[in-house]
């Protein structure tokens, strides 16, 4: 009975995707009924090609990315989506990081993935990460099936995001050391302003309503509101 459990856990093991948004991703709705490598392969849809083949070449068979295996259009399915990204991220069996704006050569730090906000639980969850540059070629050529354990890479991760390379390699949600937590997101940007609360809820293991249309002031100030209610930390406040 374990080894059946064993092979079944195994068959649906899958990699998520973490990358900046551009022009032209598609949706669920897009991609619904299609075979994705009979698509177009422009804009995002070349991307998410690109991702699944990479899935493929690490011998999964099942991929995840927040483009289009997400129903945008249903209010509650963002709820739970946001309220169980970090979760998603850190079951996965391995994250692929696409960084576009990286050539083959380049720094990984020089990448704008390292200043949006989303992306720092994208960062932080995963136990197996990989960075790709733009041309789809793993970084550095590193032989490492995961780039957490490579003290070439992580040293450049850690140089890059400030953040201690325990909390790279093994991080635990919570509102423990939130003041550090929050300085680790300061520098970082969202598209919309309350996301810069959004995006913290996993890291901080919290769970909040989502309304778009708040101002970022007020999403942040119900996020610091929980977690000085949860730790009792007040020096949150001056973070």
């Amino acid at each position: 009975m374990n080894r059946i459990h064993a092979d079944i856990s195994r068959h649906f093991q899958y990699v998520t995707l973490s990358h900046r948004w551009g022009e032209g991703e598609p949706s669920l709705r897009d991609i619904e009924g299609h075979t994705i490598y009979g698509m177009s392969i422009e804009g995002g849809f070349g991307k998410l090609q690109a991702f699944c083949r990479v899935a493929l070449e690490w011998n999964y068979l099942w991929a995840w990315s927040d483009t289009c295996c997400i129903d945008k259009h249903s209010s509650a399915e963002v709820q739970e989506t946001i309220g169980s990204m970090f979760a998603w991220y850190r079951q996965s069996a391995l994250t692929i990081v696409y960084l576009s704006d990286v050539a083959d050569t380049a720094s990984l730090g020089s990448s704008e993935w390292f200043g949006r906000g989303w992306t720092l639980q994208e960062l932080l969850a995963p136990r197996s990460l990989l960075f790709y540059t733009e041309n789809w070629s793993l970084y550095k050529n590193s032989p490492s099936s995961n780039h957490k354990t490579d003290v070439t890479v992580l040293a450049e991760l850690e140089r890059e995001t400030r953040i201690d390379r325990r909390f790279l390699t093994s991080f635990s949600p919570g509102p423990d050391d939130a003041r550090s937590r929050l300085q680790w997101a300061s520098p970082r940007r969202t598209t919309r302003p309350e996301d810069i609360a959004y995006s913290l809820f996993g890291i901080f293991n919290i769970h909040l309503p989502v309304m778009y249309g708040e101002s970022a002031e007020n999403a942040l100030g119900r996020l610091l509101a929980e977690i000085v209610s949860q730790s009792g930390d007040i020096s949150v406040l001056d973070w």
